[in-house]
Parts: C-alpha cells; sequence; structure tokens
C-alpha cells in the first residue's frame, strides 16, 4: 500500500536532543545540562510577564514593534533592520530556508550547534564540517572548504558546545576571505557572557555588510528561555527575504514584554555576567588540578564548560556518576563528543557539589 514518502534528506536528519531535566529514575535535580541561567530571571521581566495576563484573548504584536525598538535603542540599530523569531534557532533556520537549498552546501565548524546541521538537510543542502583547531575555529580550514556552491557559513561565538571564541581579527578576515553571495551567520547566543573588551565586531559587519546576519537569543544570559525570544540584525534584503518566510505571531505578548524589561535591567545582566565569569574560572582550576587523572578544560568564554576525559574515568562513566550524585550535565556523543561532558556553571552549591563529585569519581576509577 502506497503511502506518503518524506523527502530523503528530512529522513538524513538526526532530531535535536535537548538537555535533560530529569534522572533515570525520574528524580529532579541540579540541572546543569541546559546553559540556563542559575540566578533566575530579572524580577523586572516577571513582572512584565505577568502584566499579559489580561490579554491572553489577543493575538501578539506580529511585527515585534516593541521587541525591535527596545532592541534598535540599546545597540544603535535600524529597527526595521531586525528580525525576531521563537528563539534564535527560527532565525538560524529562516536563513537556511531564505538562502540555501538542493544541491547547494552550508559550512559549520566540527564540534559546532547542531541546529546547523538540521537547519541545512532541513533545506535539501548539503552540510560541510570543516576541521577545529584543537576545538575552536579554524578561518583557514572554513575558507578552505568555500566553492562556487557553497550560500551559508554558520559560526558561533562564542561557540557551542565548547565555549571557545574567535576573534573579531579573524571574523574580520573570515568576512573577507567569503564570496558576496555566501550570508556569514554569526551566532551570539553567548555574547552577553563576553566582556565588552570581547565585541568580536559581528553588529558592526551586519550594520554595513550585504551578507552578514547576527543572530541573539533572550534565552541565556536574560533567563527567559521558557519564551523562547530570539532575534537578529542584517541589511534590509536579507531581513526581508526572511520575513517571507518567518512563522506569523512568532513572539507572545507576554514573551515581547517580558524581553523588553530584560534588556532594560541591566543590573541582572551585569550580576550574571560576573557571577558565571567568577564560577568559570574557579570551576576550570578545578578541572585543571584533575589533570593528572585525564581531564582538560577547554578554554570558555560562555556559561559553560567543556570538560574533556582522557584518562580512565570516561566521559560516559562520569555522566553516570553525576546523575547519581544529582547533577545532570549534557554528554554529546551524537556530535562526536563522547569523550566530553558540556557543564552548565551554576549557583555556588552546584558548583562545590559537582566539583566534589567529581573527585570522588576520579578517585574511585583510580
Amino acid at each position: 500500500m502506497l503511502a506518503p514518502a518524506p523527502k530523503p534528506w528530512i529522513m538524513e536528519i538526526a532530531p535535536y536532543v535537548p538537555g535533560r531535566a530529569t534522572t533515570d529514575d525520574g528524580r529532579k535535580v541540579a540541572k546543569l545540562s541546559s546553559n540556563e541561567n542559575p540566578l533566575g530571571t530579572s524580577a523586572e521581566a516577571k513582572e512584565a510577564f505577568r502584566s499579559a495576563a489580561d490579554s491572553l484573548e489577543r493575538y501578539p504584536d506580529a511585527s515585534g514593534t516593541i521587541v525591535r525598538e527596545a532592541i534598535a535603542e540599546m545597540y544603535d540599530l535600524d529597527p526595521a533592520r531586525v528580525i525576531y523569531g521563537n528563539g534564535s534557532d527560527e532565525i538560524l533556520h529562516l536563513a537556511a530556508g531564505a538562502f540555501a537549498g538542493p544541491g547547494d552546501e552550508v559550512i559549520f565548524v566540527r564540534y559546532g550547534f547542531s541546529v546547523y546541521e538540521i537547519a541545512a538537510r532541513r533545506v535539501g543542502a548539503v552540510p560541510v564540517v570543516a576541521p577545529d583547531k584543537d576545538y575552536a575555529t579554524d578561518t583557514d580550514a572554513i575558507l578552505g572548504h568555500v566553492n562556487e556552491r557553497t550560500r551559508i557559513v554558520y559560526i558561533a561565538n562564542p561557540n557551542n558546545p565548547t565555549g571557545t571564541y574567535t576573534s573579531r581579527e579573524e571574523i574580520a578576515r573570515l568576512h573577507a576571505g567569503l564570496p558576496g553571495n555566501v550570508l556569514l551567520v554569526l551566532d551570539h547566543a553567548y555574547s552577553e557572557y563576553l566582556d565588552p573588551s570581547e565585541d568580536d565586531g559581528g553588529l558592526a559587519l551586519a550594520r554595513t555588510a550585504q551578507n552578514v546576519l547576527v543572530t541573539r537569543t533572550f534565552s541565556k544570559i536574560y533567563g527567559l528561555a521558557a519564551e523562547r525570544i530570539g532575534w537578529g540584525y542584517a541589511s534590509a534584503d536579507i531581513v526581508e527575504a526572511l520575513h517571507r518566510i518567518r512563522l506569523p505571531f512568532n513572539m507572545t505578548i507576554a514573551g515581547q514584554r517580558a524581553a523588553v524589561a530584560a534588556l532594560h535591567d541591566s543590573g541582572f545582566v551585569a550580576h550574571s555576567r560576573a557571577h558565571n565569569a567568577r564560577w568559570r574560572a574557579w570551576f576550570a582550576e578545578q578541572i585543571a588540578s584533575m589533570g593528572n587523572a585525564g581531564l582538560r578544560p577547554v578554554p570558555s568564554k560562555a556559561n559553560f564548560l567543556l570538560v574533556l576525559f582522557e584518562g580512565r574515568l570516561t566521559a560516559e562513566a562520569a555522566y553516570k556518576g553525576l546523575m547519581d550524585a544529582g547533577y545532570i550535565t549534557r554528554w554529546l556523543p551524537g556530535q562526536k563528543l563522547g569523550h566530553g561532558l558540556r557543564i552548565t556553571i551554576g549557583t555556588e552549591d552546584d558548583m562545590r557539589g559537582l566539583t566534589e563529585a567529581l573527585r570522588r569519581l576520579v578517585a574511585d576509577a583510580g
């Protein structure tokens, strides 16, 4: 009997696997698997969210006016060139949907964000993986894979899941080496965790270049993961193309209000950044002190640390042992990182408790 058949490139997609929230036996424990803000959400953003309770029967503003204008004011941008989405994930998919298709190629780095491959395959494009440089982005490797079929290059900076950072000079060199018809997508999901001096120049490029799209999210430092608010900035022509396939009403009323309030609460953002910097540095030192047991931290500029297990204690064993101890981390064998755990920077109690549990596992492994 005949039945509808999905396109073959759809069946080649490995579905996205989110970070777990519970243990194998159903316990809710310290969740350090999804890079959420351990300090929660700004009180101002929560109040703004609650203010929408009397508007549940109304469709949200489909043009996202208050969000676009707040973002434009914050970053000195043209509000008409701000694209918005259901998290930055939607915008990453929009880029592939508008600028790539069957036979085209989409480049991203090894150990890059898994959504890039999904976005490419979803439209029938061919994903092309450029080698890394010790888990970091290698500009020359990317440029070496560019050809007449290349349509998009995705770069996360800082990168997920490695946390590595590409300098302003390297981003500029990458952009200069790309043909004008190749869209450079700079995924800045974790950019708010950077020191202001570490700006990679992406927004400056997007202001003037015709082939640069920068994406950002309210899910991470702003603590609004539940509301799925993302945005991007690019030339008027790129944004017009993205709008043609953007989902209508893709940001809720409550989400829009909360996003604007979160954007204006600079104190909460600064506190979150400082907390993350302190405990990321502390945790990296703790992991480095276990180097004799084969543990190695990958230098991170994000709100997580990728810990490599190159000794007797394997990443899989550490993942299961930490879960038993009450800490869920992210083990990523599907991204060829079976030898590593991506661990979100949590509260002080989270980081101290997890580190103690990890030291016990190291000792038990001999």
